[in-house]
């Protein structure tokens, strides 16, 4: 049997929003530490962070300070130490960050580090959201242009898909058809009809697309959103190719959530549910076309 242990980190901002980019992100790397540590303790093998993991969820705001908190990948601060955390714990860490590609141009992104502290590539988040009240995300992010990348890492074929991604289901299905086995969706929801959807659409997707996906959720409440709607929910999961969740986190508390999953079932489900081979991709055309 193939066996994966993964790990989903989950947390609230440390710090407030009034403070400066640079002083976020040291107090959550700060507070990621001990829990990536942990992880590596409990023999995890793929462990992944929130969306934009060292910084608040800003895009409520329209202020242009935050731009200071975006980083190169991979000479940036954030993913050169989680390269030594990897190489550290021989495990492939997901490090969702806010990316400058060049001066004036930004993407919210996720690199991928391999188990030997190499660096594989990124994921450039496809779908930017733009709708009131609170995601004004055009402001912030530049819509993605890596395609599906699938990361073949020391123990899986990885895939990323990020946040508002999710509604969106024909990235599952490239990622799949590149060959994903495990995807991890970085996300920041906040309470409201997304909670719903929140233990729908990942289910859904892992069965339609015979994959595993972690689903990761930040918690807490964050100005202005405390003022706007709610909070964050946690809730963070895995979920397996039957869209069964097998693992969930707390609603409400920073945790690391750590579960091994079963890659063979993956081809047992498949072998069941043929969806890939009745699959009419000639039929598709007019999905396309508009």
């Amino acid at each position: 049997m193939r066996k994966l242990k993964c790990g989903l980190i989950q947390m609230a901002l440390k710090g407030e929003t009034s403070g400066t980019p640079e002083q976020i992100r040291t107090q959550m790397l700060e507070a990621h530490i001990p829990l990536i540590d942990q992880a590596g303790e409990q023999g995890v093998q793929v462990l992944c962070f929130q969306e934009v993991f060292t910084q608040p969820y800003f895009c409520p705001s329209q202020d242009s300070k935050w731009y200071a908190a975006a980083e190169r990948i991979p000479e940036g601060h954030t993913v050169q130490l989680m390269q030594g955390y990897a190489k550290k714990h021989k495990m492939v860490i997901v490090v969702p960050i806010y990316e400058e590609e060049m001066p004036g141009v930004y993407y919210n992104t996720a690199a991928v580090i391999d188990a030997d502290g190499s660096y594989l590539g990124k994921y450039r988040k496809n779908h930017i959201p733009d709708v009131a009240p609170g995601f004004w995300e055009k402001l912030y992010f530049k819509p993605g242009n890596c395609g599906y990348p699938v990361f073949d890492t020391a123990y899986c074929k990885l895939g990323v898909y990020i946040c508002y991604d999710r509604h969106f289901p024909e990235g599952w299905r490239a990622l799949a058809l590149n060959g994903a086995e495990y995807i991890v969706n970085p996300s920041a929801t906040v309470a409201g009809k997304s909670k719903y959807l929140w233990e729908l659409e990942q289910p859904a997707a892992a069965a339609a697309n015979g994959v595993f996906i972690g689903a990761i959720n930040r918690v807490g409440k964050e100005a202005p959103w405390d003022d706007k709607m709610g909070e964050f929910y946690g809730s963070s999961y895995i979920a397996n190719p039957l869209g069964q969740i097998e693992a969930q986190a707390s609603y409400d508390q920073d945790e690391l959530l750590v579960h091994e999953i079963d890659l063979d079932q993956i081809k047992n489900v498949r072998n069941g549910w043929q969806f890939f081979r009745d699959r009419r991709p000639e039929s598709y055309n007019e999905l396309v076309e508009a």
